[in-house]
């Protein structure tokens, strides 16, 4: 299912002289008209400054979600750290989803005490970590309570925006991971990824996006940076080694 099929930047957005209009994808993008969001899954992968959580950032708050992370109803905010790119951005939708998150790895730990917090008022009749696992975040191992978030809180129908969240998972992890977005696209949910994982790139059918510093093109799991890199490292650990440390 796809609730949120395009977007666009406003090609105005240069005139704002926030840091932000210098980043590749959005220089790229305001050159662009609509840009589409086709498929269940759209994964967005590139080097590091190019700009990838910048746009989630912007797509999670013009969707209506906490900019540090969560649901529409997390009013929290530590420190607004948000670019301001939402203001720039359009969204157009095909269709209303019941739910949304939006998991952010950079201040996920915001987030898991802004739980603990709602659930400390005693005017709550539930506990709110009962909808998460039942456990508080902060009383699983990092990893653990990543999984924990996806397999008990993303029910399906819904919009769920992640960035980088393979930061706190293992390969088997990660693996695990693949399987829960595979339920969600079962339970018509729409997933917009940013990743450096292989692991992830590899989900089936999901659209690739190679951010560059001259393109945001579409690809396939073979053919981008992150697995080819991967791939000759793990062929040859030695030579790569030797080749870099003598550099």
């Amino acid at each position: 299912m796809v609730y949120l099929n395009a977007f666009r930047v406003d090609p105005d957005v240069g005139s704002s002289g926030a840091y932000f209009t210098d980043l590749p994808v959005v220089r790229l993008l305001r050159d662009m008209d609509w840009f589409p969001l086709e498929d269940p899954v759209t994964i967005f992968v590139g080097e590091n400054g190019s700009g990838k959580s910048t746009l989630l950032d912007a797509l999670a708050v013009r969707a209506g979600l906490n900019a540090e992370g969560g649901s529409r109803n997390f009013l929290f905010s530590t420190k607004a750290t948000e670019s301001g790119l939402h203001q720039y951005l359009s969204l157009a939708r095909t269709a209303r989803e019941r739910d949304g998150f939006f998991l952010r790895a950079e201040s996920f730990y915001n987030a898991a005490t802004y739980l603990d917090q709602l659930d400390d008022i005693p005017a709550l009749s539930a506990k709110l970590k009962d909808s998460y696992g039942g456990v508080s975040l902060h009383e699983q191992s990092h990893g653990e309570s990543f999984l924990s978030l996806v397999h008990h809180r993303f029910h399906g129908r819904g919009l769920y925006i992640l960035d980088e969240p393979e930061a706190a998972l293992s390969p088997t992890r990660q693996m695990a991971l693949l399987v829960e977005f595979d339920r969600l696209v079962q339970a018509d949910a729409q997933l917009i990824i940013a990743t450096h994982a292989p692991i992830l790139l590899a989900f089936p059918g999901a659209a690739i996006y190679e951010i560059t510093p001259e393109a945001i093109r579409r690809t396939v799991y073979e053919d981008t940076d992150h697995v080819r890199i991967t791939r000759r490292f793990l062929n040859d650990p030695e030579g790569m080694l030797l080749r870099l440390l003598e550099t």
